[in-house]
């Protein structure tokens, strides 16, 4: 099975008024009944084009059309309609998506996988979102909303692959994965996973899965 594969750009480069038909006919009822109750038309576009996303990178995977795949969502106290996402027709592949204003990523392969995007704040290091989200070892190396960002979204891939909940954010401790960026996106291996991190502009991103992944753009011609 090939491995694991991550998609990441700019809404606006998918969305366009002639494609939005054939983007919507991808989605399963539920999934167009919750993007309709997005009262942002942005807040839509970002949604629709993450549940678009996360099919191509799992069609990639799987050699099936995106068209054939069906992205299912369970919450394990709720049951179905929102929570962990997977495939109704391979659901031994990982799937995970993430939007934030603008921007979206998915990513797709075997086993668990994870990934999380977020826009830098501007300004002053956000403490109230340090105190949530970092130990003291890692508070103690962050100076910036850059690296304060990088350590969240990491914790946030961990969310989604399972192994930590929102609650429990500051019971990790990755003070000892380096904040330094890199121009290019990054691939390297921490306690048995496999992480794949990158930037663009403000927004840094994380996906994090079994086996080593590969990153591309999302809408490159």
């Amino acid at each position: 099975m090939p491995d694991p594969v991550a998609l990441a750009g700019a809404t606006a480069e998918l969305w366009s008024p002639r494609e939005q038909r054939s983007l919507y006919a991808l989605l399963t009822r539920a999934e167009c009944e919750r993007a309709a109750r997005f009262v942002r038309e942005t807040d839509r576009r970002d949604y629709v084009a993450a549940h678009v996303l996360v099919r191509h990178c799992a069609a990639e995977v799987l050699g099936r059309p995106p068209e054939k795949l069906t992205l299912l969502q369970r919450c394990e106290r709720c049951g179905p309609g929102h929570g962990k996402p997977y495939l109704a027709e391979a659901p031994e592949i990982g799937v995970s998506l993430s939007h934030t204003h603008g921007y979206v990523c998915a990513a797709a392969g075997p086993g668990r996988v994870g990934i999380d995007a977020e826009h830098v704040p501007p300004g002053p290091l956000d403490e109230g979102l340090a105190g949530q989200a970092l130990t003291a070892a890692e508070r103690a190396a962050v100076t910036c909303n850059r690296g304060l960002i990088r350590q969240w979204v990491r914790k946030e891939a961990l969310v989604k692959r399972g192994e930590l909940t929102l609650a429990d954010l500051r019971s990790l401790d990755l003070s000892a994965l380096t904040l330094k960026e890199s121009p290019v996106p990054r691939a390297f291996t921490w306690e048995g996973r496999h992480l794949l991190e990158w930037a663009h502009g403000d927004v840094l991103g994380t996906v994090i899965s079994d086996r080593p992944g590969r990153l591309s753009h999302a809408f490159a011609p």
